[in-house]
C-alpha cells in the first residue's frame, strides 16, 4: 500500500477526492486549511493502483505551483484492511511509480568520486577472484555490481525520453568500463600471469546460450525495479555479465594475451547490448512512460529507435560468436 499526501488550495479538495475514489482509494481524510488556504488531503491506496492516481493527481494540479504531493510506503494498518479482488484482470503490475523508478535508478548513473572508487575496488577483487580461481572472491566482486546502475539509468532514460539522464547514464558507463579496465590493465602488467585460471578462461568466451542467459538478467532487473522486489539478487546476476569480463580484458591485455582479451571482449559488449534490449523490451511491456501526451511521442521515437539500435547490434555480435565458434 501506499499514502498519498496531497497538499494543495482548498478549491482542489473536491477534485482530489473525485479522483482518489476513482481509482479505488481505500481510505481519505483532510486536514484543516492553513493560513494560505491550503489543505492536506491523505490518500491510502493498493500499491498497484496508486501510479495512475498520481498520474491523474499530477495532471490536475500540474498548474498550481504551491501544490504538492508527498509518497509514502506503508507496511502495514491497524485494523488490517481488506483489499477488494479487482473485476478485471491488471493490465500492468507495476508496483513503483516512474517517479520512484527515476529516483532509485537516477542514483546509480551518478558519476561521482563514490562510484569511481567503487568501480575499482570491485575491480581489484574481481581480478583476484579471477587470477586465483577464486569463485567466492569473484562473487564478492559481482555483490557490488558497479555497472549494473547505468545501464538501467540508461534504459529508463530511453523509455522516459529523458535525454539528460540517458546522456549522464551514457558518460557514467563509459567511464566506470574505462576505469574497470585501466585497473585490470594495471594488475595485468603488474603480475604475469604463468597459468591461466578457469575462473579467468570462462570470461574469455561465449557461446549463444550466453546470449539468452545476459537477455534473462536484464528483465529481470527491471521486473525487481517495477515491482519493488529485492534487486540484490539481480544485481549479482547482472554484475556477473558485466564486471569480470571488463577485468579480464584488462588482465589479457596486460598479460600480453590480445587473443583471449578479445574474447573477453566480446562477451563485454554481447551482455551489455542484451542487458539494454531486454530492459528496455520490459519497460515497454510495463507501459512505464511519461506522463504527457508530447513526452509520450517523443519517447516513442528514442525508443523504437534504440530498440532497433540494439537489435541490430545483437544480430552482428551473435553472428560474430556463430562464426567464431564455427558452427
Amino acid at each position: 500500500m501506499r499514502m498519498l499526501e496531497v497538499i494543495a488550495n482548498v478549491g482542489h479538495r473536491d477534485a482530489v477526492i473525485r479522483l482518489a475514489r476513482e481509482h479505488d482509494a481505500l481510505d481519505i481524510w483532510t486536514g484543516h486549511a492553513d493560513e494560505q488556504e491550503r489543505q492536506a488531503v491523505r490518500i491510502l491506496i493498493a500499491a498497484n493502483r496508486y501510479p495512475e492516481l498520481l498520474d491523474a493527481l499530477e495532471a490536475r494540479l500540474h498548474a498550481s505551483k504551491d501544490a504538492r504531493i508527498v509518497v509514502f510506503p506503508v507496511d502495514a494498518t491497524l485494523p488490517r484492511i481488506e483489499e477488494k479482488p479487482s473485476e478485471e484482470k491488471e493490465k500492468s503490475s507495476v508496483t513503483a511509480s516512474r517517479e520512484e523508478l527515476y529516483n532509485d535508478v537516477s542514483q546509480g548513473a551518478r558519476l561521482d568520486g563514490n562510484y569511481l572508487l567503487l568501480v575499482a575496488l570491485s575491480t581489484i577483487v574481481a581480478a583476484i577472484g579471477l587470477l586465483e580461481n577464486n569463485v567466492a572472491v569473484v562473487i564478492g566482486a559481482m555483490v557490488i555490481a558497479p555497472l549494473l546502475g547505468p545501464n538501467m539509468a540508461l534504459a529508463l532514460g530511453t523509455a522516459l525520453g529523458d535525454t539528460a539522464l540517458m546522456w549522464q547514464a551514457l558518460r557514467t558507463n563509459l567511464t566506470g568500463i574505462l576505469v574497470a579496465f585501466a585497473v585490470a590493465l594495471l594488475i595485468g602488467l603488474l603480475r604475469p600471469m604463468q597459468q591461466l585460471s578457469e575462473e579467468l578462461l570462462s570470461r574469455t568466451d561465449i557461446g549463444l546460450d550466453g546470449i539468452a542467459l545476459a537477455l534473462a538478467s536484464g528483465a529481470a532487473a527491471v521486473l525487481s525495479l517495477t515491482t519493488r522486489v529485492s534487486s540484490v539478487l539481480v544485481g549479482v546476476m547482472v554484475a556477473v555479465a558485466l564486471l569480470p569480463p571488463t577485468t579480464a580484458i584488462g588482465l589479457m591485455l596486460g598479460s600480453g594475451r590480445p587473443d583471449l582479451a578479445g574474447g573477453a571482449a566480446l562477451l563485454l559488449a554481447t551482455n551489455i547490448v542484451c542487458v539494454n534490449l531486454s530492459a528496455k523490451l520490459v519497460f515497454l511491456y510495463k507501459s512505464v512512460k511519461p506522463r504527457t501526451w508530447l513526452e509520450q511521442q517523443k519517447a516513442r521515437q528514442s525508443m523504437s529507435a534504440y530498440i532497433v539500435l540494439w537489435l541490430v547490434s545483437l544480430a552482428i555480435l551473435a553472428a560474430v560468436i556463430y562464426i567464431r565458434h564455427g558452427v
